[in-house]
């Protein structure tokens, strides 16, 4: 690891100061997001994004090799007993997330969970790195399967009663034409997926988030926080929220370690008017 952090921080000079990668896409989301900071704390939140960026470049290649020794001491859950409790109790659960931290070595999962790990995933057209990737992120024991086959997979484990943690990263732009709601996310107006929600309401799956904090160069701990184990309770759209505030609370305490690369707000000037 120490080698490679040496090559991270070459990588840090080469993306920052000579390519530019995205700086300006960067700097405009960290605008929108803070308004009420100054250009020098935006500054510097973006110059410490692209450190921790490239550390998580490097730690993502460690994924091929890092022993269940490693990545259990690097990458911890502070408390999981929350899911396993729900798994003795029998039920199924949707586990949500943000693009914070370092969700890579989130593939360690079943090495602290009890139930049985399922993540969807974008297959690459080389067919080569598209098996090398998909046995990395099972290595240690989380079922990988295509984002077009997930929610039928999931379908048949509910009709078999074969119980499961399904892990769905909620927090990037939907395509406009899937979209079904609009809501603030950091004070601007945006469409957000509602996928977890609608598919914990249509199984009674219990809704946990799990927020992953940098406790220091390459190390982690990820807390969970059931949201509901009685999603039918809620009103449309509410799990939905919850889940982004308690997103928007991470993401200030650490602004520096979430995935500002994206254009999360490409969408602002479209907003519906039933939703304005």
């Amino acid at each position: 690891m120490r080698v490679l952090y040496i090559k991270s921080d070459f990588l840090f000079l080469f993306l920052y100061y000579i390519v530019g990668y995205r700086k300006k896409i960067i700097l405009k989301n960290l605008e929108l997001a803070f308004p009420n900071k100054n250009q020098e704390e935006l500054l510097t939140i973006r110059k410490k994004f692209y450190k921790h960026f490239t550390d998580l470049l490097v730690e993502s290649i460690k994924s091929f090799t890092i022993s269940e020794k490693e990545i259990t001491k690097r990458y911890r859950f502070t408390n999981p007993e929350i899911v396993n409790d729900f798994y003795a109790k029998g039920r199924n659960i949707v586990l949500v997330g943000a693009h914070q931290g370092n969700w890579e070595w989130s593939i360690n999962m079943p090495l602290f969970f009890d139930i049985t790990v399922f993540g969807a995933y974008t297959r690459i057209k080389n067919k080569y790195f598209d098996k090398v990737i998909k046995n990395t992120r099972e290595k240690f024991g989380v079922r990988g399967y295509k984002t077009s086959l997930f929610i039928e997979m999931l379908k048949e484990n509910i009709k078999n009663k074969i119980p499961g943690l399904y892990i769905l990263l909620s927090d990037q732009s939907p395509a406009l034409s899937k979209t079904h709601y609009w809501t603030e996310f950091m004070g601007i107006k945006v469409p957000v997926h509602t996928g977890a929600e609608m598919l914990a309401k249509k199984f009674d799956m219990v809704v946990i988030n799990y927020s992953i904090k940098k406790v220091k160069r390459g190390y982690y701990e990820a807390t969970l926080e059931t949201l509901t184990d009685n999603p039918k309770e809620f009103e449309n759209y509410q799990i939905t929220d919850k889940y982004l505030r308690i997103t928007e609370e991470n993401i200030k305490q650490q602004p520096e370690y979430y995935l500002w690369s994206h254009r999360r707000f490409k969408h602002r000037d479209k907003v519906p008017e039933k939703w304005q």
